[in-house]
């Protein structure tokens, strides 16, 4: 049966899938196919509902993958963990439209575009195409920024209307705060701390810090253990309005997640089943 995106469900936890060999917390670990797929079905039992599948890396300083590569990266793990877990909503984290026209066809079913539509604004005529959800990532080229927020809100909605122009329903357009790109650390907190702001425009809004250099700096902590660390982002961030929360240890923020939600009242639990 095919699935309906809609934007009333309690928050989702989005797991992170690279299949890249520099990704700066996991890189090299999933290239083969066989652990990718295993790495998938965990997640998925420890409490993913979206799997983001990414063959690119976005840490600082990464190089330039050609489409080629990333197609050869991407497309095999897309169908592979597809057949593994047929109901799961599978994300692929690109920016380039002919590749993710190529992931939907070969199973995927949610588009995460970490340049907003800007870099290939076609992305969102697929995204229309298909009747998919897409989330847009404030990014940009340079951190000029006149009026930190608003700068932030204003690239956002430049995104949005690319997807609006295109046929992109607003049920199916997701917002990134983008934390960890193009911001100073203190930036990354402001855009955070301020959320709610982004999730004030009216679309879903999905929160993407787990592990990120800001927590390592606030915690003086390596990549391997932020957890904790983005775990108070997540809680955070979903008291803020966020709905979707884009993870690597999914067993521990789903826990939270599922805690804060219980807490929000954003789920109501029965009482008998206590």
């Amino acid at each position: 049966m095919e699935k309906v995106w809609t934007k009333d469900h309690p928050s989702m936890v989005m797991g992170i899938l690279n299949v890249t060999p520099d990704s700066f917390s996991d890189g090299g670990r999933y290239i083969e196919l066989e652990k990718a797929v295993e790495r998938a079905i965990q997640m998925a039992t420890d409490g993913a509902e979206i799997i983001d599948i990414g063959a690119i890396s976005t840490r600082p300083g990464h190089e330039a993958v050609s489409k080629e590569e990333e197609r050869e990266r991407l497309l095999p793990v897309v169908r592979a963990v597809r057949a593994a877990l047929p109901d799961i909503w599978i994300s692929v984290d690109t920016w380039r439209s002919d590749v993710a026209e190529e992931a939907v066809l070969a199973g995927a079913d949610f588009l995460n575009d970490q340049w907003g539509a800007k870099f290939d604004p076609q992305i969102a005529d697929v995204a229309a195409k298909y009747q998919i959800p897409i989330c847009l990532m404030h990014n940009r080229k340079d951190q000029a920024y006149t009026n930190f927020m608003e700068n932030v809100k204003e690239d956002l909605l430049e995104s949005i209307q690319i997807c609006k122009a295109a046929g992109v329903p607003d049920e199916h357009i997701i917002l990134d705060p983008g934390f960890g790109f193009v911001k100073t650390k203190n930036q990354n907190l402001e855009v955070l701390r301020r959320v709610d702001e982004l999730v004030d425009l009216g679309y879903e809004v999905l929160l993407g810090t787990s592990r990120k250099g800001t927590i390592g700096w606030v915690l003086d902590l390596p990549a391997d253990q932020r957890v904790e660390g983005t775990g108070a982002t997540v809680v955070y961030g979903i008291t803020k309005g966020c709905s979707i929360v884009r993870v690597h240890d999914v067993l521990q923020i789903a826990r939270m997640v599922k805690m804060t939600d219980a807490i929000t009242g954003k789920v109501i639990l029965d009482e008998e089943k206590g």
